[in-house]
């Protein structure tokens, strides 16, 4: 966690701007707490030689693969055939069987899935899960130990795990914020809709953003703990990656870069006295920013 002391173009006072970087956890972003929750789980035991299979478009693929190493189980992560190389390198190199299949995170999906009734293999959900939510949501946990005068956070939304596992924590006690790309508003066709709807999703944070539909667990914390949704095009989204690395020399993916994003385009603007909150959720990018 920093003080992002050196971005002057942001309109908030430097003192008031802390940013939590979880974009340098094991496998390159806030993933493996979800993972590790949902292989430790008790009421879903995964125990050593077990088979576990999982969607991704590469970030949660690479905790599975990580937690799986670590707790001796064989995984296989479906991705689809669109995922960066560099995500596809971190999931090979944790020794999980890597599957490339269709051009979008929901035909991943449906392709593990018929993986998991074939061979009983137990399904490690990237986001709609209670258990991979819960380990999402220590992020809470530990920015209200780290950071108590945050008044409001801002955290990327694909799917919404993430999202609403730390909502869910702060329960209401702090104004949390849901980003997403103007290209993948899932979360907002949700939102407006009153139920989980399918939305087309694509821009260049859609291989970690790029949920097609927000899940049935998901929703409801949504709902009930999120104070507002905002959205950001794709170049405020890259002038957030570049502003990072420019100042800070934090690498960012595109998706890791989108809650800032928010600061940077004026979606989301902050009231006077607000102490901010932004979460740099992943880094697995080959990329610099330009």
């Amino acid at each position: 966690m920093v003080s992002a002391q050196d971005l002057d173009c942001i309109s908030l006072p430097h003192s008031h701007l802390t940013l939590k970087l979880e974009l340098l956890q094991h496998t390159g972003s806030f993933k493996p707490r979800g993972a590790f929750n949902r292989m430790l789980d008790p009421t879903r035991p995964i125990r050593p030689g077990d088979y576990v299979v999982a969607a991704s478009g590469g970030n949660h693929g690479a905790a599975v693969a990580f937690a799986a190493r670590a707790r001796g189980v064989t995984a296989e992560i479906f991705v689809p055939a669109t995922t960066p190389a560099a995500k596809r390198a971190r999931i090979a190199a944790y020794g999980a069987r890597l599957t490339a299949i269709g051009a979008t995170y929901a035909e991943a999906l449906a392709a593990s899935r018929e993986r998991a009734a074939t061979t009983c293999a137990a399904e490690i959900h990237a986001y709609d899960d209670p258990a991979v939510i819960a380990g999402q949501g220590t992020i809470g946990l530990e920015l209200e130990q780290e950071a108590p005068d945050l008044t409001h956070l801002l955290v990327a939304a694909g799917g919404g795990g993430l999202l609403a596992g730390i909502a869910a924590w702060y329960g209401g006690r702090i104004q949390v914020v849901g980003v997403e790309p103007e290209a993948c508003p899932t979360l907002h066709a949700s939102r407006a809709a009153g139920r989980p709807v399918p939305v087309a999703t694509g821009g260049i944070a859609a291989d970690s953003l790029g949920a097609r539909e927000t899940g049935a667990v998901v929703f409801p914390l949504v709902a009930a703990h999120v104070t507002s949704l905002v959205l950001v095009p794709d170049m405020a989204i890259e002038r957030a990656r570049y502003l990072l690395w420019d100042r800070l020399r934090v690498l960012a993916e595109p998706g890791g870069a989108t809650a800032l994003a928010a600061l940077v385009c004026g979606a989301f603007v902050p009231p006077d006295g607000a102490r901010v909150g932004v979460l740099v959720c992943g880094g697995n990018t080959a990329a610099l920013p330009e």
